[in-house]
């Protein structure tokens, strides 16, 4: 898989290709090694994958985003924070696996992105990769910008990525023969889990986690019961352990396979993401890190 991915980015998106080289040439492994990594998501298309949480809300000129991500406890120890300077491309701050280009976070320009694993049957390898797209979201000076370029190309395979800015948000879920935008309701919020919430036509998308329409439900009705829109009441949302341990806040013991290993939280009015390692708690779990856009260009 792979190698058949191989040709299609150095053809088509060189400046990745070239990325994904340097990373194994200096972790000395072979470049299909990387190339897997930042394909995974095609790989275990038709298997399973990481399950997360997310949501976008915004009232008035304020708003925020942000997810759990959740996937096995081992992989803890691999999560690490880039910051990627590019000459005419926004700086990108974002939190992903060791090796893989692109991921969850928040770029100078105010862009942010958030992802959440689907299950549906289908690869296209004519198709940009799904962590691909994540990066290009990134690398993007607006929310619509995003979305267009990535409609454009088709995705190579099934997921959902929200992706917003200071002015609105765009939930995209897709396959790799559907691509469709969900809205912020009519209450200023958008969330998501891990199931498709709209009809992807001759689309295969078996049930896979039973807690997915558990955790949209129960993030719904928690934004509806908060009413008012803070960093604190936004990041509380995922502190949230109804169903424990396939809670939001999730835990790998149980009935539950992984567990949530950061929280993210992005401010757009301030320029700033807030991450917490490991699973957040009423507690107030310590930031781990803070990704600060202000004044970075």
């Amino acid at each position: 898989m792979a190698r058949d991915f191989q040709v299609l980015i150095l053809t088509n998106w060189p400046r990745y290709y070239e990325e994904l080289k340097g990373i194994a040439d200096g972790a000395e492994k072979d470049i299909l090694d990387i190339i897997a990594l930042n394909v995974r998501t095609e790989i275990v298309f038709g298997n399973f994958s990481d399950g997360c949480t997310s949501a976008y809300w915004k009232q008035g000129n304020v708003a925020y985003m942000g997810q759990n991500w959740d996937w096995v406890e081992d992989q803890l120890p691999n999560l690490i924070q880039l910051t990627i300077f590019q000459e005419s491309l926004p700086t990108i701050k974002m939190v992903t696996e060791a090796g893989i280009i692109g991921k969850i976070g928040l770029n100078s320009e105010g862009v942010g992105v958030c992802f959440n694993a689907i299950r549906a049957n289908g690869v296209d390898k004519t198709r940009i990769p799904v962590h691909l797209g994540l990066r290009m979201a990134l690398e993007s000076k607006t929310a619509e910008l995003a979305v267009a370029k990535l409609e454009a190309i088709g995705m190579a395979s099934s997921a959902y990525m929200v992706v917003a800015d200071t002015k609105s948000a765009i939930g995209l879920e897709f396959t790799s023969t559907t691509f469709l935008n969900l809205p912020v309701n009519k209450h200023g919020f958008l969330v998501h889990s891990n199931h498709m919430l709209l009809c992807h036509e001759n689309v295969y998308a078996p049930k896979w986690l039973e807690d997915s329409y558990t955790r949209l439900e129960t993030m719904g009705q928690r934004i509806l019961e908060k009413k008012e829109l803070s960093r604190e009441s936004f990041s509380s949302l995922f502190e949230d352990e109804y169903n424990f341990p396939c809670s939001i806040s999730r835990a790998q013991e149980g009935a539950s396979d992984f567990a949530t290993l950061f929280n993210i939280v992005i401010d757009f009015t301030e320029g700033v993401a807030v991450v917490r390692e490991g699973r957040p708690t009423g507690e107030r779990t310590s930031p781990t890190m803070r990704l600060h856009l202000k004044n970075v260009k």
